[in-house]
């Protein structure tokens, strides 16, 4: 059984670069200059930003279903983000350098499973969520509970 872990489309957050400080403001995100490396996960790259790279700090609904567990949090958006392409299987370095939450959902949104882990054990996690009645799996952040990505089991 294969996966593949996705990132958000650049497409999406594209825009809001060109947009001013308060016109970021009145929609409740921060412009940010990244200070070190790791510590500005890109949601769309799944890479870290580098020191110096700016990024968009700005709350981004990761789980929009008709569930209890619908859910929205804080994200980063590098500001020359691509689309991550990532092969069956891959594991990003960004993820890799942390400790993760490791949560399985259903087709209808319902959490039927979950995990905290190393980034190091992350393929064996998914492995074994996957295994099971999971439709897709999302990955956080364990400490700041932030969204990172989906994971979704190729045929």
């Amino acid at each position: 059984m294969n996966f593949r872990i996705i990132g958000l489309p650049a497409d999406w957050f594209a825009p809001l670069f060109g947009l001013t400080e308060s016109e970021l403001a009145s929609r409740d995100i921060v412009r940010m200059v990244a200070d070190r490396r790791p510590g500005f996960p890109c949601r769309v790259s799944l890479e870290d930003a580098a020191p110096g790279e700016r990024v968009l700090l700005l709350n981004y609904e990761h789980l929009p279903v008709a569930s209890p567990y619908r859910s929205r949090y804080a994200i980063f958006v590098r500001e020359n983000a691509v689309d991550a392409q990532l092969e069956a299987g891959e594991i990003p370095e960004s993820l890799r350098l942390r400790l993760l939450s490791l949560r399985a959902f259903d087709e209808h949104g319902m959490l039927i499973d979950c995990d905290v882990l190393s980034g190091e054990d992350l393929e064996k996690g998914i492995r074994r969520l996957l295994h099971g009645p999971a439709a897709y799996l999302h990955i956080h952040n364990a400490k700041p509970g932030c969204y990172a990505a989906r994971v979704e089991r190729m045929a």
